[in-house]
């Protein structure tokens, strides 16, 4: 959305008083881009804000008002000339309008939605585009996701070594994090140490490959202050469209919950919100499981030892090290009837050597199948085990 405002305000900058070119280069562009184009377009040149089908027909209609004002008046009238006109005298949208040169306009509104510090998009810019996001993944029917962090003991931070230093490392998180977004990605200072990125086009997994892309790069960097090397952390939570919410507020609270579940479970993590209460309930697995990468074509499958597993994910140990995001097949052996097969993406990993790594994967929730025959393993080992205590007492 950013790049289409920027090359729009590039072709209005690049014809300016000429006209006929400039009609049709913007035209040209925003049928190339779809006509949200054009409600950019207004927003920029009246600051109005048009739903997509309607700023399209707007635009044809001040075209063609332009055309008989040159008619009748028998000379070339300026294309402003024209929308300033049909807006205040046949659309009647604005009343007392302003006139300003937008590339002035730009810099005013450049500064007004910028986080001074870190350089990333403020909070007010932040709520006024996650509407808009969220209007276009409905309109569209695409995935939508909010990956929401928050530097781990900030407070501490501050107190011991100033806020100067808390400072340097908001700007450094903010870095990494603008480093590691798509362009489209729209990442913000929501408020003090909370950070939000809002992920156009995007499902959940790829939102937690992402929030573990940052938080691994956070970690792994180390702070020089006053002579002390300073680890600091990040977790993150996440939540997706059209999965956990109908409405951008609620896509927010989702988040938030799932930050908050991050920090309740020990900081330095990542994790996702789901509507399955049975997301956290959690079990020791000490078996042997298969991995195979999927985009290593060919090859024999490796073995990896089991940690843990949930309905959501499952954590193994490996000799061999994953990049995030790679999708891999396990095979893992919790069925009577044989082992199950599913197919997950690597969300987290740890190093602890040269050949020694935690792997942590992620199961897409279309696994349903696969989803209810874990969460039936789980609970019969849980009552299981609540049977067996109760046997002891």
């Amino acid at each position: 959305m950013e790049n289409d405002r920027n090359e729009i305000l590039e072709c209005l900058q690049k014809h300016a008083g000429e006209d006929e070119s400039l009609i049709t280069a913007i035209t040209s562009l925003c049928k190339s881009k779809g006509n949200e184009a054009y409600t950019i377009l207004f927003h920029i040149l009246t600051n109005l804000d048009l739903p997509a089908e309607e700023a399209e027909k707007t635009w044809l209609s001040i075209v063609s008002h332009w055309e008989n004002l040159c008619k009748k008046l028998d000379r070339t009238v300026n294309i402003r000339t024209a929308l300033c006109d049909y807006f205040c005298s046949i659309n009647k949208s604005l009343h007392n309008p302003k006139v300003i040169e937008i590339h002035l306009f730009e810099q005013t509104e450049q500064r007004s939605k910028y986080d001074k510090l870190t350089k990333l998009f403020n909070r007010h810019y932040f709520d006024d585009i996650l509407e808009r996001e969220f209007a276009r993944a409905v309109r569209h029917s695409t995935d939508l996701s909010l990956l929401f962090l928050d530097l781990d003991n900030f407070k501490n931070l501050n107190d011991d070594f100033g806020h100067p230093v808390g400072d340097e490392v908001l700007k450094k998180t903010a870095e990494f994090i603008i480093e590691e977004k798509r362009t489209e990605d729209i990442a913000t200072r929501y408020g003090g140490e909370e950070l939000a990125i809002i992920l156009p086009e995007t499902d959940k997994i790829n939102a937690l490959v992402l929030g573990e892309r940052i938080r691994l790069k956070l970690l792994n960097n180390i702070f020089k202050i006053n002579g002390q090397d300073v680890q600091v952390t990040i977790s993150g939570g996440v939540s997706s469209f059209p999965q956990d919410s109908s409405g951008p507020e609620e896509l927010l609270k989702k988040a938030d919950q799932a930050l908050y579940h991050a920090k309740a479970s020990g900081k330095n993590m990542v994790t996702h919100f789901s509507t399955n209460k049975r997301q956290y309930l959690r079990m020791d697995f000490q078996k042997k499981i298969a991995i195979r990468c999927l985009k290593e074509k060919n090859t024999s499958a490796m073995a990896g030892s089991g940690k843990n597993i949930s309905i959501g994910g499952i954590l193994f140990e490996s000799e061999k090290s994953y990049d995030l995001g790679d999708t891999l097949e396990l095979t893992i052996p919790i069925k009577e009837t044989g082992p199950l097969y599913v197919t997950g993406t690597v969300v987290r990993i740890e190093t602890y050597g040269p050949t020694n790594y935690d792997i942590g994967i992620a199961f897409p929730e279309a696994h349903e199948t696969a989803i209810e025959t874990i969460s039936d393993f789980i609970s019969s080992h849980y009552a299981s085990a609540t049977e067996e205590s109760f046997k002891n007492e």
